[in-house]
């Protein structure tokens, strides 16, 4: 940390952040936990990354750099080896006649700002950045995989082993949530999932195909001269930012055996529900219905939504040494210190409703369960949030409001899901627009209104004729796809007490969703469409998400 806790803490006061009383408890939060105040803060939502690091900047009279926000020349970037840039957390961005600009991550760093005046004989001017700013920055313009495994190939035969590592570690530092390896007629194709979207990645000769199989086989403990039935597994992989746990499914096809990696990495999940893309209006909502001691807080969405990743970001605000959580999931995606979270298993019956049940034995204040997925499991949860538990969890619903009749569609009674339900988070994934390549286009109101309500487009738009919005072009850095990252779409529904007589009247869901409208929730095309306004997103990911038409 660049600044001692003591200092941290009266900067926080100072700034108004928290009073003493708050800030003594994250302390004392942070000593129970074994980490540190500045982690606590960023988890629980209390101020983000890269304020704290311009809040530490301020006080050390260091000036303060967003790197994702510049173009760096390559030339400049090059000055430090990308090697020693990753180990020491820093990268030079700018060069003039004062001298080189550096971004650090720690700039009392002294030995790599002397290191580089003797070998530039240039001035180096200190510049604070976050870490995460800093590891994106690499990242951007890092090689690409088919280069680096060229050069790999044009000096020596590749083994088996680099290989694996070599395409894990782009993986991982792409933020790839699964890697899939395709054996084809003359090649075998090596494809990652990026912001949800698949991308080609690197082609192998095909003779190297099955020593890669074979190597992961090996390090998942599968059958290596099994090549006819699929096989499960996992590994863990020891990465100098995490131990990394990876699910492996391999199936015969027809051209030899197909592996998809899951990567489930617990380093891109240390998101807080402001990293996530929630409003200020909406947390504070999810707020109140968290900070009840029971009921249910539910997220909805289709599979890849990012339901699991706002429960996480809840149950880290949640998680404090004086409250019992207990998770039952399938799978653990990964594990939170504090937390005891229990693994599903078919084979010897555990279940999430036989689990749930073995829980509420093991006298927990917070319940997570990872799937709400039939009647049983739907009456003991509700039972749960009934009897003084606060239960999180997920539903399979397109909305927030459809959440409710699928409940009393597992035959829980309408009084139980009035009487339980706090609130629900229906949401979506959109992609980000790339920082690098962002460009503006100019459309006008009624080429909108072909596809969104006029009165939706005057809410956000006024009545504006030309409509300044923006978009990727398409560079390196986004593998030419116009986007980079994704953030969340939400629609928060809170079961206010008209929502709960039409919830005991056993209304439809257009109805409680009208009613929710007319009392302030905010759908996911609403916000949709003030990301676009915001220029964080494009109008065509929007339409996607929301299933409206694109343009």
């Amino acid at each position: 940390m660049l600044i001692t806790e003591e200092q941290l803490k009266s900067l926080i006061l100072k700034n108004k952040i928290l009073d003493e009383k708050k800030l003594g408890e994250l302390v004392q939060i942070a000593k129970d936990s074994k980490t540190d105040l500045v982690s606590v803060l960023v988890e629980k939502d209390i101020i983000s990354d890269e304020n704290l690091g311009v809040l530490t900047a301020d006080f050390l009279k260091i000036p303060f750099i967003i790197l994702s926000k510049i173009s760096i020349p390559e030339d400049v970037f090059r000055i430090v080896p990308e090697r020693i840039a990753r180990k020491q957390k820093v990268v030079p961005f700018s060069r003039d006649a004062n001298g080189i600009k550096l971004a650090m991550a720690n700039p009392k760093n002294t030995e790599i700002i002397d290191l580089l005046t003797k070998k530039t004989g240039e001035k180096i001017i200190p510049y604070i950045s976050t870490e995460r700013d800093i590891d994106n920055v690499l990242y951007i313009y890092r090689k690409d995989l088919q280069e680096t495994f060229n050069e790999l190939l044009a000096k020596k035969s590749v083994s088996a082993t680099e290989l694996v590592d070599l395409i894990i570690n782009y993986a991982y530092e792409d933020k790839a949530s699964d890697v899939h390896i395709e054996p084809e007629e003359k090649d075998t194709l090596i494809r990652f999932r990026l912001d949800g979207v698949l991308h080609d990645m690197l082609t192998l000769p095909k003779n190297l195909h099955d020593q890669v199989v074979t190597r992961i086989k090996v390090l998942s403990r599968l059958r290596t001269d099994e090549h006819l039935s699929p096989q499960d597994g996992k590994l863990r992989v020891k990465l100098p930012e995490e131990d990394l746990d990876i699910r492996v499914s391999i199936v015969p096809i027809v051209e030899g055996e197909k592996i998809v990696l899951r990567l489930l990495s617990s380093h891109f999940r240390q998101f807080s529900l402001i990293d996530l893309g929630i409003s200020e209006k909406d947390l504070e909502k999810v707020t109140n219905g968290f900070k009840k001691s029971y009921g249910m807080v539910l997220s909805t969405g289709p599979t890849g939504s990012g339901k699991t990743t706002s429960i996480y970001a809840i149950l880290k605000i949640l998680n404090t040494r004086n409250v019992n959580i207990t998770t039952i999931e399938d799978p653990v995606e990964y594990r939170i210190a504090g937390l005891n979270q229990i693994q599903t298993n078919v084979k010897t019956n555990l279940t999430f409703a036989s689990g749930l049940r073995s829980i509420l034995r093991q006298d927990p204040n917070i319940v997570f369960v990872g799937e709400i997925r039939d009647s049983e499991t739907a009456g003991i949860a509700v039972n749960a949030a009934l009897t003084g538990h606060l239960v999180l969890s997920t539903l399979h619903t397109n909305d927030a409001a459809t959440a409710l009749p699928r409940l009393t569609d597992m035959k829980v009674e309408p009084f139980l899901v009035a009487s339980t339900v706090n609130v629900i988070i229906a949401q979506r994934l959109i992609r980000k627009i790339c920082e690098m390549c962002k460009t503006s286009v100019n459309i006008t109101q009624s080429e909108l209104a072909a596809n969104i309500p006029i009165e939706t487009i005057k809410k956000h738009f006024e009545n504006n004729k030309d409509i300044r919005i923006y978009k990727g072009a398409g560079c390196k850095v986004c593998h030419n796809s116009g986007y980079s990252g994704r953030l969340g779409l939400f629609e928060v529904l809170e079961i206010s007490k008209e929502i709960k007589k039409l919830i005991i009247d056993k209304s439809d869901s257009d109805v409680i969703t009208r009613q929710a409208i007319s009392e302030g929730m905010t759908t996911m095309l609403d916000d949709g469409l003030e990301k676009v306004k915001k220029s964080v997103t494009t109008l065509e990911e929007v339409m996607r998400v929301t299933k409206v038409e694109t343009l």
